[in-house]
This record gives structure tokens, C-alpha cells and sequence, in this order.
């Protein structure tokens, strides 16, 4: 049997990203890629992302979180989720841990994420530096400037969509900012060809911006491993970082997209902070059976 059977979860929402909280804290289990496909096929335990929670590893921090897509692949990075489980370690009282004002540092593949409480179902996210150089975004090619890099999807003399921005905000993103809305492009017919695309070693999150006011950015996004999302909080990130490279906005925005709004700031000390809502949904428990077929 599955080390993952009748194991409690909460199902949430970050600005309409869907989310489930799994806490393995205490325990030596760990979910495996087909677990993590069978509990999002579950329509009791779908996800966009899992947010797995397990003991700390470094000194200073309150937990390691292992962040999985719908396909069974680790995400380094979710803005969305950490709220969700901030939420969770705080005010959950199956998971709730004592923490000093609202504050938690929780540990990622992709490194330390810190997190504050502004209201009850508000948080604030710190997401750390983006990565801006070519081989750390990774691109499989050098580009000197990423602000702009040299990719396009169809015909070359009219392309649909061309030369993106690259950004790393845990994970890879290419943002394409438009002149009209983000919701005419049939981002569920281009999103798969351009995160598979040769140029993104380890595939990409694709988005699609329109800046309609100086710190308001309206935003599509195709994830990485789990498709058209609601919300995205590290595409909102990496969306900000791009369009105040390119001087389109100064360094904060909100980021409108069709869940909800998220408000992003790039601070002067590099870090970027991303503050936004949760929502509980449901909780439950994983049924044993959900296993036994899991490929």
C-alpha cells in the first residue's frame, strides 16, 4: 500500500490557482511522479500544483516543500502554493506549528522563501532574485540580452507571437508582451509547441502580457507541466521583472490574470515580493485505491 494512503489533505486556491497541501512532516514518505499524476486526475485532489511539506533541512527554516505538476514533474517555485501553505502551517489545525508574527522560512529545490502574513487570508511572498543570464533562465543558446530573445511562432514575416523575455523566478518563463488582450491568442494550441521548445532545456512556463496602465499588466499563462492555469504567481514575477526591464512599467505592478490579481513589486535590493490571497476549498483524504493503478 501506498505510504501516501488516507493521508489528510486541504484542497485550496491561490488567486484561482488550484493547490493541494500535503503534509509528510514526521514521516520518511515521499510522493513519487505517479502518485502525484494519480492524486491531480483524482476530481476530489485535482491540482495545478502539489505542495508537498516535509521536515526542515537547513538550520532556520520551518519546512522543505517539494512542488509538483499535474504531469508528475518538480516545479522549484510557487508563489500561488507558498501562500496556500503558509496559510496552511499557520492557521490549519491539523498542520499549524507555532510561528513568531506571521512569519515563515520555507526551503525549496530552488532555494529560501520567505513568507508574512497581511490579513487572515492574505500573504506576502518574498521569491528571492530573478535570474536574468541566458544559462541560468537556461536557454540552450547564448543571448547576451534576454530582455528580448530571438523567438517566434508563425509565419516570419507576420508571426503571432515574437521575441519574449526570459526570466527565472524558480522556474523558466518566457513572457511575450502583446498590444491587445492576452485572451484573443489561442494560448492552449501554442503554449505545448513553445514550452518544448529546443530553446528551453528544461521546457518553459510561456505567458502572454499586455500592459494597459502603468502599474497594471493583464496576463495569460501556459504552465510548465500542467497547462492553462487561472492564476501563475511566478509567471506574475517574472512578468513584472521583464516589463520593467524593458521600461514599459517602473518596479511594481498589478498583475491581473483570470483567477485573481496579484500585486508584485521588484524591490531595489533585487528581491521580488508577490503578495496575494488564498482560499480554502475543501479537505479530505487519499483514498488507498487512488494508488493502485498509479503509472
Amino acid at each position: 500500500m501506498s505510504a501516501l494512503a488516507h493521508r489528510r489533505f486541504l484542497k485550496m486556491h491561490g488567486a484561482g490557482n488550484a493547490i493541494v497541501v500535503l503534509d509528510l512532516r514526521g514521516s520518511a514518505a515521499k510522493v513519487r511522479p505517479e502518485e502525484a499524476r494519480a492524486i491531480a486526475q483524482d476530481p476530489g485532489s485535482s491540482f495545478d500544483q502539489l505542495m508537498v511539506l516535509h521536515d526542515p533541512v537547513s538550520p532556520g527554516t520551518d519546512a522543505f516543500m517539494r512542488i509538483y505538476n499535474t504531469d508528475g514533474s518538480e516545479a522549484g517555485a510557487c508563489g500561488n502554493g507558498t501562500r496556500c501553505v503558509a496559510y496552511a502551517m499557520l492557521d490549519d489545525p491539523a498542520m499549524a506549528r507555532p510561528a513568531e508574527g506571521g512569519r515563515l522560512v520555507l526551503e525549496t529545490a530552488a532555494g529560501r522563501v520567505g513568507v508574512r502574513r497581511i490579513s487572515e487570508r492574505a500573504f506576502t511572498v518574498d521569491m528571492g532574485r530573478p535570474k536574468l543570464a541566458w544559462d541560468e533562465i537556461p536557454l540552450s543558446e547564448p543571448f547576451p540580452d534576454t530582455r528580448r530573445i530571438e523567438l517566434q511562432i508563425g509565419p516570419i514575416d507576420e508571426p503571432i507571437l515574437h521575441s519574449p523575455a526570459a526570466v527565472n523566478m524558480g522556474n523558466p518563463h518566457a513572457v511575450f508582451f502583446v498590444d491587445r488582450d492576452p485572451a484573443s491568442y489561442d494560448l492552449a494550441r501554442i503554449g505545448p509547441m513553445l514550452e518544448n521548445h529546443p530553446l528551453f532545456p528544461e521546457r518553459a512556463n510561456i505567458s502572454i502580457a499586455q500592459v494597459t496602465e502603468r502599474e497594471a499588466i493583464t496576463l495569460r499563462v501556459w504552465e510548465r507541466g500542467a497547462g492553462l492555469t487561472l492564476a501563475c504567481g511566478t509567471a506574475a514575477c517574472a512578468t513584472v521583472v521583464a516589463a520593467s526591464r524593458l521600461r514599459m512599467i517602473g518596479r511594481q505592478a498589478h498583475v491581473r490574470l483570470p483567477g485573481g490579481e496579484l500585486f508584485v513589486e521588484w524591490r531595489a535590493d533585487d528581491h521580488v515580493l508577490m503578495t496575494g490571497p488564498v482560499a480554502l476549498v475543501a479537505e479530505g483524504n487519499l483514498a488507498p485505491e487512488l494508488f493502485s493503478g498509479a503509472a
